[in-house]
């Protein structure tokens, strides 16, 4: 269920802003590309036995969690998920240099995303120092969902195809089997250009 917010001047000019961000023409020039995260739980699943149904117990060795950052250029059909152990500055600052890496030849990356605190470029100069922080952070130009409107966010479709055709309603077992299976939706999503319309 989302929460939408009073309709304040701030949140009618952060929606209108990314609404019309999206409303923009394809250009391979100006990618606008969507951020969020979600967090995983990393545990084991039950052992099957053959002739006998899976099932899921309440209790469990739980393995702790992990954080996938869902990226989607929703025009051009491009995804990205990157599993993390957490959701760091640390680990957000390296998502933020490998989404600048895959757009070389862009003039300026539109990044649509929410105000968490570490969504700031405050994340890359504390990971990087500030020159290159700024090398980075000045190829995208930011555009912030309102408080209370991350249903603006296109990363958020992502985030529920990605959860339901990656994950599923299996446990994932460990941060490596996470990234594996990320890696293989990531190919088939990208190889077949699934786009957000």
């Amino acid at each position: 269920m989302w929460c939408v917010a009073d309709l304040d001047d701030n949140y009618i000019t952060r929606m209108e802003d990314v609404l019309e961000v999206y409303e923009r023409p394809y250009d391979a020039n100006q990618p606008v590309v969507c951020l969020d995260e979600k967090p995983i739980d990393v545990r084991p699943g039950s052992a099957v036995e053959p002739g006998r149904e899976a099932r899921r117990d309440n209790e469990y060795e739980r393995c702790g969690t992990a954080n996938v950052f869902c990226v989607v250029e929703p025009k051009a059909g491009r995804h990205f998920t990157f599993p993390t152990p957490d959701r760091s500055s640390f680990e957000f600052a390296q998502v933020a240099v490998s989404l600048a890496m895959e757009y070389p030849e862009a003039q300026t990356i539109h990044l649509v995303m929410d105000n968490l605190n570490i969504h700031h470029r405050k994340s890359l100069v504390d990971v990087f120092g500030a020159e290159m922080a700024a090398e980075v952070w000045d190829r995208f130009t930011i555009h912030r969902t309102p408080k209370h409107g991350s249903w603006l966010n296109q990363a958020e479709l992502e985030i529920g195809i990605f959860s339901r055709q990656c994950l599923g309603n299996r446990r994932i077992p460990d941060i490596e089997t996470l990234r594996r299976e990320a890696k293989a939706w990531n190919r088939r999503m990208n190889r077949d250009r699934v786009k957000i319309a």
